[in-house]
């Protein structure tokens, strides 16, 4: 039984979250947990650890599964909408910031 949950516009890159999750993806579910716990990317990590317990959560709710033997099946990334702000420069001028934003999807399936 599969089982999925998703996490919209975090403000982080995709390609930061991206890193992470190509870490992550195909194992269980409790080493997936201890590795973001002590990754040295803190507030991705921890964003990451809120959707994997929300989607164990999920599995507990449905009730037929073994929670032990979960893993983390997929785990996508997408970029959301991106926020266009202005920095002032020199002689007048002005530069683009683009801040950019996250989907979050993951998938856990059981062995």
């Amino acid at each position: 039984m599969e089982v999925t949950a998703k996490v919209s516009s975090v403000r982080i890159t995709p390609r930061k979250v991206g890193l992470l999750a190509d870490e992550i993806r195909g194992k269980g579910i409790n080493e997936a947990m201890s590795y973001l716990e002590f990754s040295p990317r803190k507030r991705t990590a921890q964003v990451l650890r809120t959707l994997l317990k929300s989607a164990v959560a999920n599995a507990d709710q449905k009730g037929s599964v073994d929670l032990d033997q979960l893993f983390v099946k997929t785990i996508l990334v997408g970029q959301a909408t991106t926020l266009k702000r202005f920095m002032p420069r020199a002689k007048g001028s002005a530069h683009r910031l683009n801040k950019k934003a996250s989907h979050v999807k993951v998938v856990l399936a059981e062995r």
